[in-house]
Parts: C-alpha cells; sequence; structure tokens
C-alpha cells in the first residue's frame, strides 16, 4: 500500500496528483488530506486520526509533504519515503530538509508534482539507505553553559 500524507496543514496539489496517478498503480493508495478542500476519487482517504502508525504499519512506501517530523516519523520506521516540497511553505525550509536526506540516501525527494511518476518509479527500485538518529547532545550543551557560561563547539 502506499500512504500519502500532508501533514496538519494542506497540500491539495499533492492529493490531485496521486489521485491521478492512483488509478494507474498496482496498488492500493490511502491519503491523509488534513486540512485540504481537495475530495480524492481514487484513494480511500480521511483527514485526520489520533496516530498515523496503523497507517504506516501497513505501508511499503509513504509519499509525504516536506515536513520534518513526518520525514524523521517514516524513517524510523524503515519505509521508503518520496518527500515533496510544498512550495506554499513561506521560506522553503523543506527544500533544505529534503535536499540533505536525500542526497543521504535516505528517500526520494520529489522537487515538482510534475516529476512525481518518476519519483515513484526511482522509489519502486531504490535501495533506501537506512536513517540512524544522530546523537542529542542539546541538554550537554545547555548544561555546559549553565556552568561555564561559555558555549561548547560540539564536533561532529
Amino acid at each position: 500500500m502506499i500512504f500519502v500524507t500532508v501533514g496538519t496543514t494542506d497540500f491539495d496539489d499533492l492529493l490531485r496528483a496521486m489521485d491521478a496517478l492512483a488509478p494507474t498503480l498496482d496498488e492500493e493508495v490511502v491519503a491523509q488530506t488534513g486540512r485540504g478542500q481537495y475530495v480524492p476519487l481514487h484513494m480511500t482517504h480521511f483527514d485526520f486520526a489520533p496516530s498515523l502508525e496503523p497507517w504506516y504499519a501497513r505501508a511499503r512506501l509513504v509519499v509525504a509533504h516536506g515536513g520534518l517530523g513526518t520525514a524523521i516519523e517514516v524513517l524510523e520506521r524503515g519505509l521508503g519515503l518520496i518527500g515533496v516540497s510544498n512550495p506554499d511553505r513561506y521560506d522553503h525550509h523543506q527544500e533544505d530538509i529534503l535536499r540533505t536526506l536525500s542526497e543521504r540516501g535516505h528517500m526520494v525527494w520529489c522537487r515538482s508534482l510534475d516529476e512525481l511518476p518518476q519519483a515513484l518509479a526511482e522509489a519502486a527500485s531504490m535501495h533506501f539507505v537506512p536513517y540512524v538518529a544522530p546523537v542529542c547532545r542539546i541538554a550537554e550543551v545547555i548544561r555546559d553553559y549553565l556552568v561555564t557560561g561559555k558555549v561548547k563547539k560540539l564536533s561532529d
């Protein structure tokens, strides 16, 4: 199953594009539509759910807006991911996130909805590099700052 999610906002253009492709795919497509106005014709759909976990558990591939929270949720579960930049986001910050994750082989970055068919084909044959979350050292930095009054530079 391919699961499409737009998060808590709206991304009707992504829903329209996947809805148009759904009849040509050889598997079920389910969409979480968020606050959007578009009502899919060829995909099972819902606006929100208490958790997306049951949908992730069924999914072979996730097609999602470019939000960091969603990307990390999907990647930590070891699922294939196509991240789609939402051009309506005010500062295009999603592009930085998607570019980095794509360059590291964790996902396919779909820069434009015109490229969605190619992204689906690429994802079907891609071996995704497993995502391992970096070590979080925020508490260490804060503690050191409170003790010394200086910001300690962290090495990678």
